[in-house]
C-alpha cells in the first residue's frame, strides 16, 4: 500500500466517525420527537396521591 492509499484511508476514517455520529444523533432526535408527539395523545386521567404511607410489619 501506498503512502497516498494510507492518507486517503485515513481521511476517510476521519470524515466518518466525525459524521456518523452526528447522523446518528439527529435519526434518534426525530425518532424520539414522534414517539413524544404520539404520547402527547393518550389521555390518562391521573389519580388523586394517596397521602397514606403503608406499613410493612
Amino acid at each position: 500500500m501506498s503512502l497516498i492509499d494510507c492518507v486517503l484511508l485515513t481521511l476517510l476514517n476521519t470524515v466518518v466517525c466525525l459524521v456518523l455520529p452526528k447522523l446518528l444523533s439527529m435519526i434518534s432526535a426525530t425518532e424520539k420527537t414522534q414517539i413524544n408527539q404520539e404520547e402527547q395523545h393518550i389521555n390518562v386521567p391521573i389519580s388523586e396521591p394517596n397521602p397514606e404511607i403503608p406499613s410493612f410489619s
